[in-house]
């Protein structure tokens, strides 16, 4: 296989191994829109810091609306560790290797985000049924490397699997850096040249064609692992930096200091065309989206392209409540962004085809602190109170807020979990710990924007058969449009 610089230098895989050879994915964005319609969708589903003695686990759900087990739970794979926090996923092999046919997008790579583990998970013998592979032991990535907190995963066109990790083994934000491992998942070493590893790090995305990578800053793993706090921010726990490294180089270049607008940037994407030098990353304390464009000179700059506005609350533990923007996306043809507002309850749809402009075509409601039925009111700016109307589903009142979301390769149905971390979600949403999350469909309109809850759509994870868990990140067996990469 080749080397991920070769690869990189010479434009790509495919054209290393010729146009008539396929690896996995998609040979483009908008191929990968006429691919198939999703039918199962894998994901993280967590007991760690629930007090129930079990293990974490993978769901399989059955997304194919003409089965008798649509929007059920059909196989659950434990961990056989316990106090993992399963958190995000990604992928040993996806359309960044797709000009190579012997690559597979086989292996689900799990990192656990507490414990430190790293599971590779096979999903091709059975895709309903997935089953263990392999484990990578903490001990021996802290051995070799240093690092702990693994958070995202992302495949390179070299066969190798890349993973942020957010401190060492103590927690100290200092510790961070990104995790080489093969593709049989051996710890290499790290990606990063020898002192170009910053403070903080969380999520990561590259883009080869301008040879670069741009990560982002949530906090220290001591602050953030005991719940949020403020004081924690004031203290300088939290982050509010991009970092952009060379790609593959590992230098880090430029850092982009988001100021009082930009704190706790957590997700980043750029847009799917490779082409492209535009990206989001969404901020999740002040609620921004800001848009990062590279500059005629061959820096980088940022700019607040979507503001969420806080709103005046009664019976919170603060009289303003940020939306908390914890998840964001983009969709594979690059005219849509949708994200969550966490605390708000709200998810939303702007339409990004001027990517400095975006407008808001649809928002939906799905749960939120200040829904009917809670002690929150919001103020209006008249001074009156007021809470929203969230509807039912299947008769299930909706519990917490929209966290993570998946959309659908042709862009119509957006996947919805409601778990951030489980010791924010016993902080902020304490009946969701003890009742469990659940995962709903969005059906959108992806021509003219708006966006609607499927009313046959609920996965309850209340009802599970060891009891109540909290549901994360989402994965379809094919690949999607938050771990793929196109080079």
């Amino acid at each position: 296989m080749a080397t991920d610089i070769e690869v990189l230098q010479s434009g790509g895989a495919a054209a290393v191994n010729g146009c008539c050879k396929k690896g996995p994915g998609y040979a483009s964005p908008l191929a990968a829109m006429d691919g198939p319609k999703e039918s199962l969708i894998y994901v993280t589903c967590i007991y760690t810091g629930m007090g129930r003695g079990k293990p974490d686990y993978l769901a399989t759900v059955d997304v194919d609306p003409k089965s008798p087990s649509y929007s059920n739970v059909i196989h659950r794979l434990p961990m056989p560790y316990e106090g993992d926090e399963l958190h995000h996923s990604g992928w040993n092999s996806c359309s960044s290797c797709y000009g190579d046919p012997s690559a597979a997008r086989r292996y689900l790579v799990l990192p656990s985000l507490v414990s430190g583990r790293i599971y590779a998970i096979d999903t091709l013998k059975d895709p309903k049924a997935p089953s263990l592979y392999k484990v990578v032991q903490p001990d021996d990535v802290i051995k070799k490397t240093g690092l702990a907190f693994p958070h995202t995963a992302h495949c390179l066109a070299s066969g190798e699997i890349m993973l942020s990790c957010l401190g060492d083994k103590d927690g100290n934000a200092e510790g961070n850096g990104f995790l080489l491992l093969d593709s049989d998942f051996n710890v290499k070493g790290r990606w990063e040249k020898p002192g170009h590893s910053p403070l903080f790090g969380y999520d990561f995305w590259y883009q080869p064609r301008h040879n670069t990578m741009i990560s982002s800053t949530w906090g220290a793993p001591s602050a953030f692992t005991k719940g949020f706090n403020l004081q924690d921010v004031a203290d300088g726990h939290y982050g509010r930096h991009l970092h952009v490294y060379t790609w593959p180089g590992g230098e880090l270049k430029q850092t982009l200091d988001l100021g009082n607008t930009g704190l706790l940037p957590l997700e980043v994407r750029f847009l799917h065309n490779p082409s492209e030098a535009i990206g989001y990353v969404g901020c999740a304390l002040t609620s921004n989206m800001v848009r990062f464009f590279k500059n005629p000179d061959g820096s980088w700059g940022h700019e607040v392209a979507i503001s969420v506005k806080p709103v005046k609350v009664q019976n919170w533990i603060l009289p303003e409540m940020p939306g908390l923007i914890t998840d964001f996306l983009i969709s594979l043809d690059d005219r849509f962004l949708y994200l969550a507002n966490w605390l708000h309850g709200d998810i939303r749809q702007y339409n990004i085809e001027d990517p400095a402009n975006p407008k808001l075509t649809g928002q939906v409601f799905v749960g939120g602190v200040f829904q009917k039925g809670n002690a929150v009111l919001a103020e209006a700016e008249d001074g009156s109170t007021y809470q929203v109307d969230v509807p039912e589903v299947q008769g299930h009142r909706l519990r917490g807020g929209p966290q993570m979301i998946q959309l659908s390769l042709d862009g119509k149905r957006l996947y919805v979990t409601n778990s951030l971390f489980s010791t924010w979600d016993r902080q902020f949403y304490p009946e969701m710990v003890e009742k469990g999350g659940h995962m709903l469909q969005i059906d959108v309109d992806s021509e003219k924007g708006g966006l609607a809850i499927n009313p046959r759509f609920f996965v309850d994870f209340g009802a599970e058969p060891d009891g109540p868990s909290l549901a994360h990140e989402m994965r379809y067996p094919g690949g999607d449009c938050t771990s793929d990469i196109w080079i």
